[in-house]
């Protein structure tokens, strides 16, 4: 018997209302607009990948709680094709990897691994072969061996070394793809060495004094720098950094803007995010290794990074004669200690075996240490850091007033007022510090102002940076944190500024753990932080531990267990 035909239509209308009331997440994602080339070697198409990628549970199950998923497919060697799902908000929420031959799923992300490729643990995407335990470990076990004083086995200055390597702990992690314990991980050694180089910046010297024969320290030296430069030709990649840092220098050198939606290429779209003054020393090595175009080897990349790193080194070296003024040999084993630890300190090695730029704000920051005396000289090195990377010019403060931190009602006492005060500072090596931070910050701007304006050169640095989101911070991580960041930010703030007043005098290594100081408080604040960033500060922290000879003096601490003059065997 055949029903009614009303019953028909109502058990019609059902099961329409049951399929509509289903949840959109059912749906399958948008496909990929338009049509995309098959490449050479590929058995699949883009859009049978994208039927592949749609049966994979972690898609059908982020699928249920978004409204609608959009489908990005784009071909990666080695022939696979990446898949890509993004929420309404843009934000990419799974990628799944397809083989583009037999159309087996090789991998597939979610959360903050789908968006951020290096929060995986892929092997080789950073460090290349220091990762090896058998050079990691033998790097750290030789850095702190060798600065360690077995006469004197209770300094503080060891702990120290040990809270510099204790970095690793996190980047284990990091290295099994695991950010969300490898950033927590990260804080302890962070805020340990911002209270560490604010007592040494506001209470004196170090108490760093190694055993090891000056010879030696030497050879050492010499040794680790060919393995670094041997390690960083045979085995190291670039990063984007230093691939964005050859696209600027071979855009500035034919004549074409740096900093815009377009100036960049695809693979690395947001290069042109620093400052003038690093694609400008780029440029020299781009001469010399010319950009092919592509992605590939970079020789100016690594050449540059090399440079960077020698720089540093010979920076720090000078810095332990101007440490060490009574005494050439003391001066020459003290700029010998700095080295080493430079060389030695697997954290340097890191971002040389990634070719960025980091390395370039160390030197200019060293080299603005030992031109401590002459304001010219810090003045514009601080400004050049500055504008290679932004977070330099939080040292502006002390950096600009120099050894002598600004009293104005102590000035004024002296007689004549506040406008006597006011002509001995424009007299002084401070306003002449300050006018070279000026005309110096101000000749580099030329270029965005000249090119793209201000405006433009502002949205693309500074205030993409600012708005940058990141899972590689806690602030990334935990919600709700937001008044906590700022809070510290404010902090490291008031710290910089603090520093144009306090402590009354500084020499160079007081100097080295205040702007240290600044460095960590401003990296405790960001929200995006990783471990190229430590070389921002490790070589100040080196030279604070250190101490220069007149505050061993005022503390009492043994210049190389010899009260007078310093020798090349005793320091």
């Amino acid at each position: 018997m055949r029903a009614p035909r009303w019953i028909a239509a109502a058990l019609a209308a059902l099961a329409l209302a049951l399929a509509a009331a289903g949840p959109a997440s059912a749906q399958a994602p948008l496909p990929p607009r338009g049509t995309i080339e098959t490449p050479a070697g590929y058995e699949l198409s883009a859009r049978q990948a994208g039927r592949i990628a749609n049966q994979v549970p972690d898609v059908f199950f982020v699928s249920e709680k978004e409204d609608r998923l959009r489908m990005v497919v784009q071909a990666k060697p080695p022939l696979k094709w990446e898949v890509t799902y993004y929420d309404p908000d843009d934000d990419a929420v799974v990628q799944v990897h397809v083989d583009g031959r037999t159309g087996e799923v090789l991998e597939t992300w979610t959360g903050y691994q789908a968006a951020w490729g290096m929060a995986r643990g892929y092997e080789g995407q950073f460090g290349h072969a220091l990762n090896a335990p058998w050079v990691w470990i033998p790097l750290c076990a030789l850095f702190f061996v060798v600065l360690f004083d077995w006469r004197r086995a209770r300094r503080w200055a060891h702990l120290d070394l040990l809270v510099l390597l204790a970095f690793g702990a996190s980047h284990y992690f990091f290295n099994l793809g695991e950010i969300g314990v490898s950033v927590p991980l990260a804080y302890p050694p962070l805020l340990y060495l911002l209270a560490r180089m604010l007592w040494l910046g506001f209470r004196g010297a170090g108490g760093l004094n190694p055993r090891v024969p000056t010879i030696a320290l030497l050879l050492l030296c010499l040794l680790l720098a060919a393995f670094r430069i041997t390690l960083n030709v045979v085995d190291s990649g670039v990063i984007d950094v230093g691939y964005a840092g050859v696209i600027g220098a071979e855009r500035i050198t034919h004549g074409e803007d740096v900093w815009g939606d377009f100036a960049f290429p695809a693979d690395n779209r947001r290069g042109d995010t620093y400052g003038p003054a690093n694609y400008l020393f780029y440029v020299p090595f781009e001469l010399i290794w010319p950009w092919s175009g592509e992605w590939d080897e970079l020789r100016a990349a690594h050449g540059a990074a090399i440079f960077f790193d020698l720089l540093t080194v010979a920076g720090l070296f000078a810095l332990g004669l101007r440490l060490r003024p009574g005494s050439r040999e003391a001066g020459i084993r003290t700029g010998l200690i700095l080295a080493f630890a430079w060389l030695a300190y697997p954290y340097t090695a890191f971002a040389l075996q990634s070719n960025s730029n980091d390395a370039l704000v160390a030197a200019l920051l060293v080299w603005g240490l030992v031109a401590w005396t002459s304001p010219l000289g810090r003045g514009a090195l601080v400004a050049v850091a500055g504008m290679v990377k932004f977070a330099p010019l939080a040292l502006a403060p002390l950096y600009i007033t120099g050894s002598r931190a600004l009293r104005p009602a102590a000035r004024a006492a002296r007689g004549g007022g506040v406008g006597a005060a006011l002509r001995r500072f424009l007299r002084g090596g401070q306003a002449r510090a300050g006018l070279a931070f000026a005309v110096m910050t101000g000749a580099l701007l030329a270029l965005p102002l000249l090119s793209v304006g201000l405006e433009t050169f502002w949205e693309r640095t500074a205030a993409s940076q600012l708005e940058r989101e990141s899972p590689f911070s806690i602030w990334g991580q935990v919600e709700g944190l937001e008044w906590l960041q700022k809070a510290v930010l404010a902090a490291g703030g008031l710290l910089a500024l603090a520093l144009a007043f306090v402590p009354r005098e500084r020499g160079s290594a007081r100097a080295a753990a205040l702007a240290a100081a600044v460095m960590i408080a401003l990296e405790l604040a960001v929200d995006h932080w990783f471990y190229l960033y430590i070389p921002w500060f490790c070589g100040l922290v080196f030279a604070a531990l250190v101490g220069d000879e007149e505050e061993r003096r005022k503390t009492g601490s043994p210049a190389g267990g010899v009260a007078s003059r310093p020798t090349l065997a005793g320091y």
